[in-house]
């Protein structure tokens, strides 16, 4: 590992300090913000088929990361307006979960800010086929196996939250 100011070899890796111009170098999470997109009854919710590695082909929630400076509140809000084509009402923070994601072969950190969320009535849904090739609902009492564990974690504590 480099220093990302000097670029002089760092000592250790980050947590570290640079020898050369006395930079302090640490590896944070990258947030990132998810939904949890409800049907209108409450008992499912959607998922989309990933388009793209990593782990493409696998189902997953909408979201993605936040931009620099943005809310994950407004980042899940801009994610849904990207990948579906419709503006979602936000809810509830279902809560946040440290991952990870692997990316230009590194696995980097990240903290998934996970939301209830649901659409507007009538709502038309566009794929962004970039991103997702398939739309599905599943029961949220049994949902498959989700593309990241943090989405698995998030789906039993939003169940848990909507049985209160």
């Amino acid at each position: 590992m480099h220093c990302s100011r000097c670029g002089a070899a760092l000592p250790t890796a980050p947590p570290s300090v640079c020898a050369s111009c006395g930079y302090h170098v640490y590896v944070n999470a990258r947030p990132t913000s998810g939904l949890i997109i409800l049907s209108e009854s409450g008992t499912e919710f959607m998922a989309l088929l990933r388009a793209r590695e990593p782990r493409a082909g696998r189902w997953e929630l909408p979201g993605g990361f936040c931009d620099g400076w943005e809310h994950p509140a407004e980042a899940g809000v801009r994610e849904a307006r990207e990948e579906l084509g419709v503006d979602i009402t936000l809810g509830e923070l279902v809560g946040m979960y440290l991952g990870s994601y692997e990316y230009q072969d590194e696995t980097l950190p990240v903290l998934d800010c996970i939301y209830l969320a649901t659409l507007p009535a009538g709502a038309s849904i566009t794929l962004d086929r970039d991103e997702a090739s398939e739309l599905t609902w599943f029961p949220i009492a049994a949902p498959p196996a989700m593309a990241f564990e943090t989405m698995d974690r998030a789906l039993g504590d939003a169940r848990k939250l909507l049985l209160r």
